[in-house]
């Protein structure tokens, strides 16, 4: 069986000019959808697109821009800290794409920067005046122009936008930096990117469903931007135009996901500053990390199945998307215990954006000072990441100011809870871990997150009992946030059932549901750890709950056979904590009341030590 291959005559590969665009390479991505291949196909052809060398391109088309200007315009030269999208449209195989030009070339487009300054004005002017969107319209008129305006020279704009190319850039150790000089191969910035649609609304119902798909993006790019006035338009005019649209790109971004962390422009990369900014915490995650796109390596034939395989392997990246997500199933699984899936819905459209119907969002993400680095762990290719930076949560443009209070309240402590119940990326719900008496990689598992910051708010109490008040502490606060925000009556220590409990392995569809309801316990425990695992999780993994020498799929989840479903345990380690300086764990169990989650429970509190076994939901009742 030959070796598969990206294009459409696997036996005439073709041998693309070293400029053409990646436009070019998509053209040889029409194979059939049936195909076993097809996906490793895909990752492969795209990867060859990102050896393109734009430069001489890039080079023409920002020049072209600074000469356009002149010799009264404007230019201002605006850095992406992390990833843009602009526009763009689905190519072939479904594959998003950038806005590109006629040579195929990514860019952004007059319009959209237009936009962007048009927006900006309108906001400050509503704000500054307290007027309504319709009537500060019509005071940017004179800079923007309005058809229907009452004046005829305010009919039309006064500045020419021009479209935004990327400078030339080169990789040079783990940042992609501007290129300055002739003759070094660059990409303006282009690169491969993953969106993963895990959790999605069907109705009023959520269905689970891992969807990888890759597509382009630019990454840390500097965009050439030029604004030249038209006739009658001053220098006072322009300049301000200047303003709005540096504000605006600074502040709402440009382009897609937005409220991920995309489409931010700033003069200065180091700077930290970030509008709308409510909270900050400084945090490392050990383990298996958040992952960008797949690099594809090779193909593999496998013996056993008769095929072939692509051989990929995941690019870490410290990506804003995964903490947004995972801010989102929090505040998701904490509030189906209190309000209806249709309400649910409703407020995390709200806060969090969703695409239909299409919403912005009151919550925007940032990662600051993201790094990547891997840990030596005392074995020869044994080692296991660490991810750091800054996460930082701000308020969008649409964020009512009445709503402020009680959203900054709300995501603060989702957040804290968030970090004390699992982790980020691949493996969250399990606590980083050594597998050091297998034969092959990998040797480490899971996902633990750790604050670094300083602050009483994320101190660990030395007693447990402390730890637990704590956890209660921030659990009333959230509650006490979400009920105020949605205007609900609901009573703080009573919970709704998600979801009606099913016999197990009959309709694992309707077995749990992720929600922190009456079907759910969260416990704090410590116990003697086993084979280099934290005692709940060699709890989790003993030969009691497996079935026929395997991890048993309604404790631990499972990919296959369809349809996957996720672990209904979440497991949570602090390191050195309580009296005695001994690690503990928080353990989060779903649809507790059926087996084998409740015989679960049971054995986790039967091997503590003891008294350290202690209830952090459901929270006590309050005392007469």
């Amino acid at each position: 069986m030959p070796k598969p291959s990206p294009w459409l005559n696997a036996n005439q590969t073709p041998k693309p000019n070293p400029q053409a665009s990646f436009v070019e390479y998509l053209r040889w991505l029409r194979f059939p959808h049936e195909e076993a291949t097809k996906d490793g196909k895909k990752l492969e052809l795209l990867q060859k697109a990102l050896d393109s060398d734009y430069s001489r391109h890039l080079n023409r088309l920002t020049q072209r821009t600074r000469q356009l200007v002149k010799p009264d315009g404007q230019i201002l030269e605006l850095t992406c800290p992390w990833r843009i999208r602009v526009g763009g449209i689905l190519g072939p195989e479904d594959i998003l794409l950038p806005a590109f030009d006629a040579l195929g070339i990514p860019f952004i487009p007059s319009s959209s920067l237009r936009g962007v300054a048009r927006s900006q004005a309108i906001r400050e002017i509503m704000r500054k005046q307290s007027i309504s969107w319709t009537e500060a319209e019509k005071q940017i008129a004179p800079y923007f122009g309005d058809l229907e305006a009452k004046e005829e020279k305010d009919r039309c704009g006064k500045v020419i936008f021009f479209d935004a190319y990327p400078l030339p850039i080169v990789k040079i150790g783990k940042k992609n930096l501007a290129l300055k000089s002739k003759g070094e191969k660059a990409i303006g910035g282009l690169s491969l990117d993953m969106a993963n649609s895990i959790w999605t609304w069907q109705g009023n119902e959520l269905g689970y469903k891992p969807n990888p798909n890759p597509f382009f993006s630019l990454k840390q790019a500097t965009f050439v931007i030029g604004l030249r006035p038209r006739s009658g338009c001053d220098a006072q005019t322009l300049s301000q135009v200047k303003k709005w649209l540096e504000k605006g790109l600074a502040e709402s971004g440009v382009g897609s996901q937005l409220n991920s962390g995309y489409g931010r422009l700033i003069k200065d990369v180091n700077d930290s500053k970030i509008a709308g900014e409510f909270f900050r915490v400084e945090f490392e995650l050990e383990g298996q990390l958040i992952h960008g796109q797949q690099i594809f390596k090779d193909w593999k034939y496998k013996e056993k199945k008769q095929k072939w395989q692509p051989e990929t392997k995941a690019e870490a990246e410290v990506r804003p998307t995964a903490f947004k997500s995972m801010l989102r199933y929090w505040f998701r699984t904490f509030a189906l215990g209190k309000l209806s899936s249709k309400e649910v819905k409703k407020w995390e459209a709200k806060l969090f954006g969703a695409i239909d119907p299409q919403t912005l969002g009151w919550l925007r993400c940032y990662i600051l000072d993201g790094e990547v680095e891997r840990k030596e762990a005392g074995r020869s290719n044994d080692n296991y990441g660490l991810q750091s930076g800054i996460l930082v949560l701000a308020y969008t443009s649409t964020m009512p100011e009445d709503k402020k209070k009680a959203v900054a309240k709300l995501i603060k402590h989702i957040t804290w809870l968030m970090f004390h119940l699992g982790g980020v990326g691949q493996g969250a719900r399990r606590p980083n871990y050594s597998r050091k008496n297998r034969e092959k990689p990998p040797w480490w598992r899971g996902s633990t997150l750790i604050s670094l910051s300083e602050e009483e708010f994320w101190e660990i109490p030395e007693k447990l009992k402390d730890f637990q008040k704590k956890f209660h502490f921030h659990l009333i606060a959230f509650y006490k946030a979400l009920k105020n925000l949605t205007e609900s009556n609901f009573i703080l220590h009573k919970y709704r059932r998600a979801k009606e409990q099913t016999n197990s392995r009959e309709n694992v569809d309707v077995n749990w549901s992720e929600a922190v309801d009456v079907n759910c316990r969260i416990v704090l425990c410590c116990g003697q750890p086993r084979n280099k695992k934290p005692y709940a999780l060699a709890v989790l993994h003993s030969k009691n709950f497996k079935i026929n020498g395997d991890y048993d799929p309604m404790l631990c989840g499972r990919v296959k056979p369809e349809p996957p479903f996720p672990s209904p345990v979440w497991i949570a380690n602090l390191e050195k904590v309580g009296e005695n300086e001994e690690d503990y764990q928080i353990v989060t169990i779903f649809g507790v009341r059926e087996e084998p989650r409740s015989d679960f429970l049971q054995k986790l509190k039967e091997g503590t030590n003891k008294g350290h076994c202690l209830s952090l939901f459901p929270l006590p009742k309050p005392k007469k």
